[in-house]
């Protein structure tokens, strides 16, 4: 989507019911705008602008899904700053599994999840009062109904059962009589949901110049193939994902391109979250400076006054998960970086979201959601579920070639099933899929006996140093209720209707 579409996002929060704020419970749904709002959703510009105002949200959340999707894995950690510990049980609480219902991030993104929820909810009643052509509607629709599929789709994987609401609420006490749904009835709703969006919505190529970057017809089906993956339903995960090899997407010959901001939105991107920097709208991303090392300053973002934070560090372990000649190792990361002395510093960061820009803080670098060559990865790993990996190396041999690397070739199903997961480890790494991968792809035991060695390793030789400050006791011991994240305190104590998550 172009910014020009964006840029209307700025007024829109003001308007209608778009009451958005992230410190604001998802309970408090009063509209003081209500009054305006029944007068507002009658011609496409406004339907428009209310669309765009969900999309905006999206930036919002996914700002921060590192911290819940990458960190708590194997992928990445952290680079403590020794001398201020106040991250100790908010955003380090991922990495060390140490999290608890009072987290601040989990309240702040469950919060965010809801209100979009609400704002797309909103715009969907009021849809088919409005007054324009019969195509726009159904494209704005199927645009809701994906936003819709992706947001519960996230917080099912999170939290496990969730409160599921596909009508906007009349009055504010109704929420406190709202029980979560369970899992299974989550998924039917996203699995409806993405039925009906992908049947509505255009393909990429069926867009004008200004419409680049919404959501489309392989979006739809992308999802609901990963979603039929999640869930096991193989079969179904194959027919859904094989209907996008004949879209039109396929991979860029160079794994560069794939994040280079001057190649936005390009052939082989299915769904991204848009940024706009070098300028002062308020679009801009700003990734590489919660990623690249502390005390870096301008070695890594170009800009010497500024003060990264050493988020998301890949671990030694993903390093050494990336075969010697495979050609996305420098693309994805560096192994260290040269200070202003000239001092070689070994800290490794992520480099997929650093690219030159004209403001300190203000990156242009847009966050893949969905590729094709996950679509590729997805049907691999179905088909092989399915019927064995016969059928399925040319897929992964595709995604394997791009980078370099022999074909796969002589694997049972069980060797198979473990390659695919290390492609998709490497191919996907820093995109916030590794996290929901090892959940579907490990047995509750499994997960436990991978993390806490990965935990034990990284307690035994740390990838970054800790700068004196010792591991506690509960540091990297993990658990297996702690796969789902506790619903926010604030959420359990405001209605007696929702219940915690065991073991918190």
């Amino acid at each position: 989507m172009k910014t020009n579409r964006l840029k209307l996002v700025g007024c829109l929060l003001g308007l209608a019911t778009f009451t958005y704020s992230c410190n604001n419970s998802f309970l408090d749904l009063s509209d003081p705008t209500v009054k305006d709002s029944e007068n507002f959703y009658k011609t496409q510009t406004q339907v428009e602008q209310a669309v765009n105002g969900v999309y905006s949200q999206l930036q919002d959340i996914t700002n921060s899904q590192y911290l819940f999707a990458e960190m708590p894995s194997d992928n990445t950690t952290i680079q403590l700053n020794a001398s201020d510990r106040g991250q100790v049980d908010r955003s380090e609480a991922f990495e060390f599994w140490n999290i608890t219902a009072t987290n601040v991030n989990i309240a702040g993104y469950y919060n965010q999840a809801y209100n979009t929820l609400y704002n797309i909810n909103t715009v969907l009643s009021k849809l088919e009062q409005t007054e324009i052509e019969e195509a726009k509607k159904k494209q704005y629709k199927g645009e809701l109904l994906f936003m819709r599929a992706y947001h519960y789709f996230l917080l099912v994987q999170y939290f496990g059962d969730v409160i599921l609401l596909t009508e906007p609420l009349q009055d504010a006490s109704e929420a406190f009589a709202l029980a979560r749904t369970p899992t299974t009835e989550v998924y039917k709703q996203i699995i409806l949901d993405l039925e009906e969006a992908s049947a509505n919505l255009p393909l990429k190529s069926q867009y004008t110049a200004n419409d680049v970057g919404r959501a489309t017809k392989g979006s739809a089906l992308s999802l609901l193939g990963k979603v039929y993956l999640t869930t096991k339903d193989y079969e179904k995960a194959r027919l859904a994902l094989e209907q996008v090899l004949d879209l039109g997407y396929d991979l860029l010959a160079d794994y560069a391109d794939v994040f280079d901001p001057t190649n936005k939105n390009h052939s082989e991107s299915i769904f991204e979250v848009q940024y706009q920097g070098g300028n002062n709208l308020g679009e801009w991303s700003s990734f590489i400076y919660s990623f690249a090392p502390r005390d870096s300053e301008g070695a890594v973002t170009g800009f010497p006054t500024s003060r990264p934070q050493g988020w998301n560090i890949p671990t030694n372990d993903l390093i050494s998960a990336f075969e010697a000649d495979d050609k996305r190792r420098e693309v994805s990361f560096k192994e260290g970086y040269t200070n202003a002395g000239g001092t070689f510093v070994p800290i490794p960061y992520v480099n997929k979201y650093n690219h030159p820009h004209t403001i300190v803080g203000r990156t242009d670098d847009n966050w893949p959601i969905l590729r094709f060559s996950d679509v590729l990865l997805m049907l691999s790993e179905s088909i092989n579920e399915e019927s064995g990996p016969e059928q399925a190396y040319v897929h992964i041999n595709r995604v394997r070639q791009r980078a370099g690397l022999s074909n796969l070739q002589g694997l049972s199903k069980e060797t198979f099933r473990e390659a695919v997961m290390k492609e998709r480890r490497v191919e996907l790494a820093f995109e916030n899929h590794r996290w929901f991968d090892l959940k579907r792809s490990l047995t509750s035991e499994q997960l436990v006996s991978l993390l806490n060695a990965h935990g034990q390793q990284e307690r035994e030789s740390p990838t970054v140093s800790r700068g004196g400050v010792p591991f506690s006791a509960a540091d990297y011991k993990f658990e297996a209720f702690e796969a789902l994240f506790p619903i926010p305190d604030r959420q359990i104590f405001l209605s007696n209707q929702l219940k915690q998550n065991s073991g918190y």
